[in-house]
């Protein structure tokens, strides 16, 4: 299908790129921050627990973020929470940077960063699935493509430009305010795929979401969402300081490397994914490869190797790869068209749960050694994946709703096609 072909909603097929750019510019300033830790802890002398703190911060604006960010969107347009997004986080880099002076600015700066990300990434993911209607499964593919290229790169070229240029905390930030400059006008010219007939009228009513309750996605997408962040976390936030004493003095720049392969991993696994043909096995392929690359993690945490951690960090970028397509076909098969930013919001609330997984971690180091801990998380994937994959038998009852129309018996984003442009 060329890029000419029209979608459903009359819209051709490049314009999936103008907001797959503000995902990725949102998902640049949501991680540009973690290699500068380092760079934090010398100049401003942060203990480790405040460390954590800026951290926890995020993950506050985040999920409010996630859980409001689709509903208003189902309710006003994609493009009136993304372009906002994009300026929040802009200006939560300009509060980054007064940081490199005062830690309170860090701290706002993360919150604020949190919550564009969660409204950008929620409504975001519903934006680029409707923009990408005319190529059928292509949605889950680009919106993973999109958020690890700005995961990715937004560490690497933070860490490799606090690590060589002047101005260390300020330098290094310049790169996303320059990026939010190109995507802000772009996204506020991209086509309008907003609120469609059936959309909750009331903010209150827009916030229920009675998919969330239902079976598939409480046994399926719930115990796998986790696993999509958490694998990713494991392998950006919790491996490369289990090796920091063989790195010499390049800490800062093998951990944003290890940050980029991850991502790197999450985006080469995508045409893989796109071509398993059943959803079930999609699922067990994507639980398959979190067990395996935290076991691979054990060995790296075992050996002390800077080699095997980026081996695990390839397989364990892969997992996440293939858990976020998975997780987001099945909330798209799941969603009516005016329910799907709503769903998509609940899913990647879960979803961002995974990247507390590195604290506990930290924190039972006290208990057991990294190894010991690492090999529980793997029990725990082994035992996710017979769960998930005996929950995703189909029932009886939904093979008889399976009948005209969609495969799932659900009215689906096909049949959605009021836009404004």
């Amino acid at each position: 299908m060329n890029d000419r072909t029209m979608n459903d909603f009359g819209i051709g097929g490049r314009a999936w790129w103008r907001a797959g750019l503000a995902v990725a510019t949102v998902g640049w300033g949501a991680q540009q921050f973690a290699p500068l830790l380092p760079l934090y802890r010398d100049r401003l002398g942060l203990s480790a627990t405040t460390v954590q703190a800026t951290f926890g911060m995020y993950v506050l604006g985040l999920v409010p973020g996630l859980l409001l960010g689709g509903p208003v969107s189902d309710r006003l347009g994609r493009r009136r929470v993304l372009v906002p997004a994009i300026a929040a986080s802009a200006a939560g880099t300009v509060l980054l940077i007064l940081g490199g002076t005062d830690p309170g600015w860090l701290f706002a700066g993360r919150l604020v960063a949190g919550v564009a990300s969660g409204a950008a990434f929620s409504a975001g993911s519903a934006w680029i699935k409707e923009l990408s209607a005319a190529a059928a499964g292509s949605g889950p593919r680009r919106l993973t493509i999109a958020m690890s290229v700005g995961f990715g790169l937004g560490p690497l070229v933070a860490g490799v430009l606090a690590q060589w240029a002047p101005a260390p905390a300020a330098v290094p930030y310049v790169p996303h305010l320059l990026l939010a400059c190109v995507a802000l006008p772009l996204a506020a010219r991209a086509p309008e795929t907003g609120r469609r007939a059936g959309a909750p009228g009331r903010l209150r009513d827009a916030l229920r979401v009675p998919e969330a309750r239902g079976h598939r996605f409480r046994t399926v997408v719930v115990p796998l969402a986790p696993w999509v962040f958490g694998s990713a976390s494991v392998a950006l936030a919790y491996l490369p300081a289990l090796v920091v004493d063989r790195l010499g003095g390049h800490a800062l720049v093998f951990g944003a490397a290890v940050t980029t392969l991850t991502a790197a991993a999450g985006i080469a696994v995508q045409p893989l994914a796109r071509r398993v043909p059943a959803p079930r096995r999609l699922l067990v392929t994507a639980m398959g490869l979190v067990a395996a690359g935290m076991l691979v993690a054990t060995g790296a945490a075992a050996a002390s190797s800077p080699a095997l951690v980026v081996v695990a960090a390839l397989v364990l970028g892969a997992a996440y790869g293939c858990c976020q397509v998975c997780g987001l076909q099945e909330v798209q098969r799941l969603a009516r068209p005016e329910r799907l930013a709503a769903l998509t919001s609940a899913y990647q609330a879960v979803s961002y749960l995974g990247f507390a997984v590195p604290f506990p971690l930290a924190a039972a180091g006290r208990l057991a050694s990294p190894p010991v801990l690492l090999l529980v998380v793997t029990g725990l994937a082994v035992l996710t994946l017979g769960s998930v994959a005996r929950a995703a038998r189909p029932r009886v009852t939904e093979l008889r709703a399976a009948a005209p129309g969609r495969p799932d018996g659900q009215p689906g984003m096909a049949e959605a096609r009021n836009v404004r442009r």
